[in-house]
This record gives structure tokens, sequence and C-alpha cells, in this order.
């Protein structure tokens, strides 16, 4: 069997990004490939790409099929699944927990300088973008939460570094901006930038 044509069917079927451990367990019986075997396949099929609609991304969990964001839009309406709306508050907590995780619900609060509504975390922890990463050693032992593998994946991104800058997502007139990097700073770093 092809090896390149069987890792293209595999990931245009697959629902979610595709690891190489994953492509190479997915070959039949008898068949073997080495990781390098594997992405040198992957690499190919990225060129194939070059000049589709399509193109093939590495995102933190594995590999994927996706649109070009340049036709996003255009196909949109065909989607059977309507993503769902988010309110502000959702998209800011969960802005909160990818700058700055770990963080708790009471960093959150403090950071908005509102009290999170009772549905706010458990959207997110049900959406698989949030998860709990453990307690605080305080009194009441609070939840800890992060962001998941399925968070970068649904964004993009192969790892937490390449979120754009604080600096980059709001209006640099805007003088709340200083106060709300600093904000989202680990309380260490923020020491250090005053």
């Amino acid at each position: 069997m092809d090896l390149l044509r069987l890792i293209e069917a595999a990931l245009l079927v697959a629902s979610e990004p595709l690891d190489v451990e994953r492509l190479q367990r997915l070959l039949p019986q008898g068949q073997t490939a080495t990781r390098a075997d594997i992405i040198r396949a992957i690499d190919q099929l990225t060129l194939e790409c070059a000049d589709r609609a399509l193109e093939l991304v590495q995102t933190a969990s594995g590999y994927r099929y996706q649109v070009r964001a340049v036709h996003a839009a255009a196909v949109a309406p065909l989607l059977a699944e309507r993503a769902p709306r988010y309110s502000r508050a959702v998209l800011e907590t969960l802005a909160i927990i990818a700058y700055r995780q770990p963080v708790t619900r009471a960093d959150i609060e403090d950071i908005r300088g509102v009290s999170l509504g009772s549905g706010m975390i458990k959207s997110l922890l049900d959406r698989g973008w949030v998860r709990v990463l453990g307690h605080r050693e305080v009194p009441g032992r609070p939840a800890v939460f992060g962001t998941t593998k399925a968070f970068m994946d649904y964004f993009g991104l192969r790892s937490l570094s390449q979120l754009p800058a604080l600096a980059d997502l709001a209006n640099p007139d805007d003088e709340r901006i200083g106060d709300l990097q600093l904000s989202m700073l680990p309380p260490e770093a923020a020491d250090h930038a005053n």
C-alpha cells in the first residue's frame, strides 16, 4: 500500500489531528514505516497542497487538513454544525486562562474585576478547551485551570508560545492595556516589570 496515500486518506477522514505514532499504527499488517518515513510523507503532502484551498497543518496533537483561512468565510455556511457563540465574558475568561495559566477562579475574577457566572468555567470545561490541572495548596484548595491540546488544536497552535502578544490584541491608545498586560503576567514577571 502506498504510504503517502494512506496517510492522506487517514488525515482526510480523521475528526481530530493525528500524530506520527497513530499514523504508524494505521499501517496494514506486515507493513512498517519509521517516524522519518511518516514525516517525509507529511512533508510531501504539505508540498502537494501548496496551490490548493486545503492545507496540511501541524497542531499540538498532530497533523490535520483544513481549509485555508482565505476561503474559510466563503465555505462556513456549508458546515453542518454551527460553532457555538461565546459571550465576551467567556472569551475573556478563556484568554486569561491561556495567558496566565495555571490560574484559579479567584485569579480570573481579580483580573476581570467581576465575579464569574456559574456556567462560565463549565462551558470551557465542557468544550474541552480548559481542564483542572490540580488544586492550590491554600485554604479551600481551589481548582487551578489551564488550557488543553483541544484548545490549541482548535486555534491552530502548536504551543502556547504562538499566542499573539497582548499588545497586538488591543487598541494601543487604550491606557488600560498596560495594566491589563501587567495583570496577565505571572506574579513574578509582573513584579519585575514595575
